[in-house]
């Protein structure tokens, strides 16, 4: 008989699963390029810190005539300075008047510069400012006397109820979300008057509610009841 030749390709032939994969991945890059939404996450930076900013009025009225582009910050706070990030939340609390007139959000990273327009409080000095947007700036007739949201904040409850204001001294202060949340949508009430459309209240910071706590326990001290009397009926059935 003769010999029978068989001449093989000098490469193997791609697998049929690694061919069908690479199809696939061209066609979604070709369909991301057609439709450039398909296939991406859109990723919304939500702010990490909530603070508020406490100074006079006079350097608040300055800060309003910068058309809220920017804020100073105080020398003694370097280390809260530094936490300060770009798309953080800022509520005003002007001294003295004792009330709450803006809320503005930070633009960019804080930076040391050599001088600032805000006057001197007391000892303190402003070397550090952040750059700022303003959200919700109140005219003076429209400010919120803190003393009728306090009884209503987080921040305050380790005060007693009369001296709620001994909790905003100082220039810089981290707030829970629930309470800037809170006053900032009093601001948009009077801002924006009858039209404007409450937001939903934000969701806890993390854990279980309350009631949910509660209602497992409920639940848990049923279960013993259920065991406790399958015991004794089994026990009368065996006598």
């Amino acid at each position: 008989m003769g010999k029978i030749l068989y001449n093989f390709p000098r490469n193997p032939p791609e697998s049929a699963g690694r061919r069908v994969g690479q199809r696939a991945g061209e066609s979604a890059r070709m369909g991301n390029d057609l439709n450039p939404g398909r296939g991406r996450t859109r990723q919304v930076q939500m702010p990490r810190n909530f603070w508020m900013i406490t100074c006079n009025e006079e350097n608040f009225n300055i800060t309003r005539e910068l058309d809220f582009s920017a804020q100073g910050l105080k020398s003694e706070y370097r280390r809260k300075v530094q936490r300060v990030e770009k798309d953080d939340r800022l509520l005003f609390y002007v001294s003295g008047i004792r009330k709450f007139t803006a809320t503005a959000t930070v633009t960019g990273a804080y930076q040391e510069v050599e001088s600032n327009p805000w006057r001197n409080e007391g000892k303190a000095t402003w070397p550090y400012r952040v750059e700022i947007k303003p959200e919700v700036a109140l005219e003076p007739e429209q400010y919120i006397p803190a003393g009728l949201l306090a009884y209503r904040l987080d921040y305050v409850r380790r005060w007693p109820p009369e001296n709620w204001y001994l909790a905003f001294q100082g220039n810089l202060h981290l707030l829970p979300k629930g309470d800037f949340f809170l006053i900032e949508e009093e601001m948009k009430k009077l801002k924006f008057g009858r039209d404007y459309v409450p937001a939903e209240a934000p969701p806890p910071s993390g854990g279980r509610s309350r009631k949910g706590r509660r209602s497992g326990g409920q639940r848990s001290a049923a279960g013993k009841t259920d065991k406790t009397e399958a015991k004794t009926a089994a026990a009368a059935a065996t006598e």
